[in-house]
């Protein structure tokens, strides 16, 4: 079992910045996948990015992409996203999640086994 904890969510301004963090416990997550996703009111849960546990290679969906910066300390079991220049339209629950299976990077949440709690990030215009 993995038990992942999100933080760093917050209301920032339009054009501002802020770094989530997911804190993961149960197992080391070097062996993981990981990816953000996140959901709006009303909308369904789109995938943001993810890390790939095997040579950490990163990949965006092209909302985030130029914006977004996902990274991994795997002596601290901690996955980051660092959002950037960040629009109103970010405004989400943003989820942490991790992927058991293989090398292969998925954007389709039913992939993933782990689920964080989410953290609301909210961006006034």
């Amino acid at each position: 079992q993995v038990q992942l904890v999100e933080s760093g969510g917050g209301l920032v301004q339009a054009g501002g910045s802020l770094r989530l963090s997911c804190a993961a416990s149960g197992r080391a997550l070097r062996s993981y996948t990981m990816a953000w996703f996140r959901q709006a009111p009303g909308k369904e849960r789109e995938f943001v990015c993810a890390i790939r546990w095997s040579d950490d290679s990163p990949w965006y969906a092209d909302s985030v992409k130029g914006r977004f910066t996902i990274s991994r300390d795997n002596a601290k079991n901690t996955v980051y996203l660092q959002m950037n220049s960040l629009k109103p339209e970010d405004t989400s629950v943003y989820f942490c999640a991790a992927d058991r299976g293989g090398d292969t990077i998925s954007t389709t949440q039913w992939s993933y086994d782990y689920w964080g709690q989410g953290t609301q990030v909210t961006v006034s215009s």
